[in-house]
């Protein structure tokens, strides 16, 4: 039996070619199994977001050109006769008042002409009311005649001097339950000025200076206080 001395090589080549045919097969499906995919193939199979942000920007200058050409094309335009341009307004040829025609309403001796005539330069004579008798008035009443106190002849003896006269007459009344001197005797108050303002005294009248300074001595003797006048 002859051997062939190339069987056991050509048997060995082709158990390497077989091992690596396994080896490649291998290789294979390690590729396809996903917990062996790195972090780089999920982060280049995600969202481009740079890309997105510039569509938006892009987007919103789309817009605000369309929002600014439509707010153009409706706002209200200047009208540019009315612009201020520093020129003074001429006066008109004709005279810059005149008397119409038919003015209306109801017409007045006298009154609505004076304007037009100083206007054009003339000069007119002033109108004078007549006087009138004024008509009386119902609130008027007749004046009260002044009332002059009349003074009772004699000679005066001073017993006090009051604020008002109602005050000397209370007085009078006082004096006359305090003094028997001055029982039966008249009096009278007389208006005066004083240092402390206006002033009203009160006095007894006696017949004459005697029996006045008699009378002004027995107050006196009595403890009261009095003056002859």
């Amino acid at each position: 039996m002859a051997i062939n001395p190339y069987g056991e090589e050509e048997e060995a080549a082709e158990a390497a070619a077989e091992t690596q045919s396994e080896q490649l097969d291998l290789d294979d499906r390690e590729e396809q199994l996903p917990w062996l995919e790195g972090d780089d193939e999920y982060e280049q199979s995600g969202v481009d977001t740079a890309r997105i942000a510039a569509f938006a920007i892009i987007g919103l200058l789309v817009i605000g050109l369309v929002v600014g050409s439509i707010w153009l094309a409706t706002r209200p335009k200047t009208d540019p006769a009315l612009l201020a341009d520093g020129s003074t307004i001429p006066a008109p040829a004709g005279p810059y008042k005149e008397k119409p025609q038919d003015p209306g309403g109801k017409q007045f001796a006298g009154t609505g002409d004076t304007s037009f005539a100083v206007g054009e330069g003339k000069t007119r004579e002033g109108q004078i009311a007549e006087d009138e008798e004024p008509a009386p008035s119902i609130d008027t009443q007749a004046a009260s005649p002044i009332s002059t106190p009349v003074l009772t002849k004699g000679v005066g003896v001073q017993v006090g001097a009051y604020q008002s006269k109602d005050a000397a007459e209370s007085g009078w009344t006082k004096l006359v339950g305090q003094y028997d001197a001055l029982s039966g005797l008249s009096h009278r108050v007389i208006e005066g000025q004083a240092d402390i303002g206006k002033v009203f005294r009160l006095q007894a009248i006696s017949g004459d200076r005697a029996s006045a300074n008699a009378l002004c001595a027995k107050l006196k003797a009595a403890g009261g206080s009095c003056q002859v006048k």
